[in-house]
């Protein structure tokens, strides 16, 4: 199973894109695997997005906005969901991944 961020890419939205980036840049220090997937380049992976989202997690009026996160086929949750796991460190169980231990550096 693959960490799969839902994002676009030519988001005119200024907060949009800050937080694609704030959950990408938390990936990538984390050294967790994941793969963006851009919805404004494939109509069929933006609708697929939209199809995954559980209806209870939809906003009540228009489509649920970039970015989205899904381990495989499992959705894990939208930006505000992240951020609250991130928050409180639980991001691991966030995206149903085991927590990494840290290691500690040797003196």
């Amino acid at each position: 199973m693959v960490i799969r961020v839902f994002i676009a890419s030519s988001s005119g939205f200024v907060a949009i894109k800050k937080k694609q980036q704030d959950v990408v840049r938390f990936l990538e220090a984390n050294k967790i695997e994941f793969e963006e997937v851009d919805i404004t380049m494939s109509e069929e992976q933006r609708q697929w997005m939209y199809k995954n989202i559980p209806p209870e997690k939809k906003p009540a009026q228009g489509n649920p906005l970039p970015p989205q996160i899904f381990n495989g086929d499992r959705y894990c949750g939208d930006y505000d969901s992240f951020f609250e796991a991130k928050e409180s460190n639980t991001v691991y169980s966030f995206l149903g991944l085991k927590p990494r231990l840290a290691s500690k550096a040797e003196p």
